[in-house]
């Protein structure tokens, strides 16, 4: 069937719409992708409705987080006419939208996930089924509702030599591991652009760091960066899951532009490093999806700290911006034939869990 994924990452920069033709099991074939970019000030009210968000106990009313989810919701009505349009397809062809929101506040140390978007919205601007809320179900019953996507990626990879890798590099980082014997271990690894977004976006003019050109200029600060990763967090052993807001670049500050920016981006990759430590056998390749994997820095460093040969998924004929749009979408049509999304090996459910909640426009 035809099905649409949704996704606004943790880098806040904007919505991933894609198109797929999929039977939520084996196959799946990308049709259509569009990005949809948001504007600086819809940008800066998502963030402090992040910040108010981790600040409560649980989710509940509270007016900003409300207007911006309005917002957000009617920024994806939007993102899927352009997707439909540029794709020449008419809501009746599509089967189910896949629609992740976007994460204000994670806990799963408190048994709860809270991903902002009016699903019920979604679904009446189309006439087309919306599967939302994705997360919540796995962390109610004591999974990290994170990450999601290693049912998709075991998909795709299933022509792969293994043992090998995926791993997704947004505003967290998070990797799929597949043994050789076809288990799968995957959680979060750390902070991927999050925090060297912030650090450009309040130390210069610029929003992210284009190519990693100002962390190749920079001097990566090893002591820094050692106190950074004595976080007790980066011991834990797998599933594990993490929030944007978990570390922040007060560790860095003091250092020039270049420095931090070094500093930050050996963070991100130290602690995939960090993470491969946790599988059962350690890949020689590793996939890279997601922006960050257009930071020439980053991936040199990830090359040297893991020891992996690092490459790009698209040399795999996969499309590495659009992979987590496509994954909502192949688990929105998981959802309909009451497969499975999560499991013990990847987010630590009790169970393979069957997650999200059906908004029907009917």
């Amino acid at each position: 069937m035809l099905a649409i994924g949704l996704m606004s990452g943790t880098s806040r920069d904007g919505i991933d719409a894609a198109l797929i033709e999929t039977d939520g099991e084996g196959a799946s074939r990308g049709i259509a992708f569009h990005a949809r970019p948001y504007h600086d000030g819809f940008r800066l009210r998502l963030a402090e409705a992040c910040q108010r968000a981790m600040t409560m106990e649980r989710p509940g009313f509270e007016p900003l987080i409300q207007a911006v989810e309005q917002e957000l919701t009617e920024l994806h009505v939007e993102a899927v006419a352009d997707l439909l349009g540029r794709s020449g397809h008419i809501a009746q062809d599509i089967a189910v939208i896949g629609f992740h929101g976007h994460t204000v506040a994670h806990r799963p140390e408190w048994r709860w996930t809270w991903q902002i978007g009016d699903g019920a919205s979604l679904a009446g601007a189309f006439g087309i089924p919306v599967v939302a809320d994705l997360r919540s179900a796995d962390v109610a019953a004591g999974g990290q509702g994170a990450p999601l996507l290693p049912v998709y990626h075991r998909a795709l990879a299933h022509g792969l030599p293994k043992p090998v890798a995926i791993l997704n590099l947004g505003g967290v980082a998070n990797i799929t591991a597949i043994a050789s014997s076809g288990e799968i271990t995957a959680f979060d690894t750390g902070m991927a652009s999050g925090l060297i977004d912030n650090w450009m976006q309040t130390h210069s003019d610029r929003g992210f760091d284009e190519n990693g050109s100002c962390a190749a200029k920079g001097k990566v600060d090893e002591a820094r960066l050692a106190a950074m990763l004595s976080d007790p967090w980066f011991a834990v052993a797998p599933p594990k899951s993490i929030d944007r807001e978990a570390f922040t670049i007060d560790a860095v500050r003091g250092l020039t532009l270049e420095d931090g920016a070094a500093t930050l981006t050996a963070f991100s990759a130290a602690a995939v490093a960090r993470g491969l430590d946790h599988l059962p056998e350690r890949p020689a390749h590793i996939h890279v999806a997601g922006g960050g994997r257009h930071n020439a820095t980053l991936m040199r460093m990830l090359a040297e700290r893991t020891g992996a040969q690092v490459r790009p998924v698209d040399e795999l004929g996969w499309d590495g911006d659009a992979l987590e749009a496509q994954g909502f979408a192949y688990m929105a049509v998981r959802h309909l034939k009451k497969l499975p999304i999560s499991f013990p090996g990847t987010t630590g459910a009790p169970e393979p869990m069957t997650g999200g909640v059906l908004f029907d426009p009917s």
